[in-house]
């Protein structure tokens, strides 16, 4: 079939297999290109298929040559219709692992169960033994707690008063006002329980269990906190309360982990353009700005650009990880400069409908989102019939 992008607001509803195949070779193309990484030998990802999770899976096998288990929640394909990106990702990512002579299996399912833990140990288990590397990626809206049974969704939502800022809709270029009511309810207890540390530590607890933790083994989970101009709808609200308890549970973490000397840690990386974050008002136009700024400077990263550099610079350099005074390590010091987020507060206020394509990126973020799902790729004949039906090589 001829597949094209069909978008529904900010979700793309079509993915690109040949076009997410090529953006798995660009990556690890760039991993290669940087050189070997003395990382961890037997790695999991929780939250494997897109952004930071696979960059970090990419760059385990590709940079340390690692075995690697992923686990994922994507859509399979059916005749006629696509899956989903993070799909047909693994995919091309088994495919280009087995073809290197590297292990590399995944799971399918959602990652918050009981059920899929278990399975992801078992294959721990039988195929590995032990991982020395857990990295936490996941992003969802909404998590099933495997205890109480509750659904809990999280929001966006400021915390205290409304919000009123600038926002841009990418699509069209259109620079508005955007007004978000503050948070009510249990908003709060709901973001954390989705976004929060808990699963992450229910990982950690259930491998140490049964003793698949390597000695000295490494966990990092991925967090944001941004500049001030969106601190009070997402770190001062009740999306940062969840990075709060994220953050804060990379130490309970690592008291549990002392008799295996292992550690737990958060890594907080740069803004960039996901499916998560492209729904998020007013992100989409400090990126477009800070894309303007950072490539000017020739200090623009993408995710695996990040990874590659908090792998090689960061956890495995041979050195004491460096981290700041609440123990995070920081991979988003280039985008925090004082020199570039100076340039982006004035940029700011000088946005509008009609300058934001010279201000700022706004050409690159839709680049880069059209990304997310196989499209804009050079290489890839998108005029072509391509094959909708692609499997996971280690999923039946």
């Amino acid at each position: 079939m001829i597949i094209e992008p069909r978008m529904r607001g900010f979700i793309c509803l079509t993915a690109h297999p040949d076009g997410c195949e090529q953006n798995i070779k660009n990556q690890i193309e760039y991993i290669k290109s940087k050189g070997a990484i003395n990382g961890a030998k037997k790695v999991l990802v929780i939250g494997a298929s897109t952004g930071f999770g696979l960059a970090s899976r990419i760059s385990s096998a590709f940079g340390s040559d690692a075995a690697t288990i992923g686990v994922f929640f994507e859509k399979p394909p059916t005749a006629g219709r696509t899956a989903s990106p993070g799909w047909y990702n693994s995919a091309a990512f088994e495919k280009e692992a087995h073809k290197a002579g590297l292990y590399a299996k995944s799971v399918n399912g959602d990652a918050f169960s009981d059920e899929i833990k278990k399975q992801t140990l078992d294959l721990i288990k039988a195929d590995l033994g032990q991982v020395d590397l857990v990295v936490y990626s996941l992003a969802s809206p909404v998590r099933k707690h495997p205890v109480t049974g509750v659904l809990h969704r999280s929001v966006l939502k400021p915390i205290g008063t409304t919000f009123i800022n600038k926002t841009v809709d990418f699509h069209s270029g259109k620079v508005s006002e955007i007004s978000i009511e503050p948070s009510n309810g249990d908003d709060i207890e709901n973001t954390v329980a989705v976004m929060g540390g808990e699963d992450w530590k229910m990982w950690m607890d259930a491998l140490k269990a049964e003793n698949l933790l390597a000695p000295g083994a490494t966990t990092v989970a991925y967090s944001y906190i941004g500049p001030s101009l969106t601190e009070a709808v997402y770190r001062k609200g009740t999306i940062g309360c969840a990075k709060d308890d994220l953050e804060a549970t990379a130490f309970t973490i690592t008291d549990s982990l002392v008799d295996i000397k292992g550690k737990a840690y958060v890594s907080v990386n740069k803004a960039l353009v996901t499916q998560a974050s492209s729904a998020i008002p007013v992100i989409p136009l400090y990126i477009s700005l800070l894309y303007k700024i950072m490539k000017e400077q020739g200090i623009h990263e993408g995710c695996i650009e990040q990874i590659q550099r908090l792998y090689a610079d960061r956890l495995f350099s041979g050195k004491e990880i460096p981290t700041d005074e609440k123990g995070r390590i920081r991979v988003d010091d280039w985008e925090m400069r004082p020199d570039v987020q100076e340039k982006i507060a004035k940029l700011w206020q000088e946005a509008t409908t009609e300058n934001l394509a010279e201000l700022g990126d706004l050409e690159g973020y839709r680049s880069d989102f059209h990304n997310l799902f196989g499209f804009g790729f050079e290489g890839v004949d998108y005029k072509a019939d391509a094959n909708e039906m692609v499997g996971v090589e280690s999923i039946e």
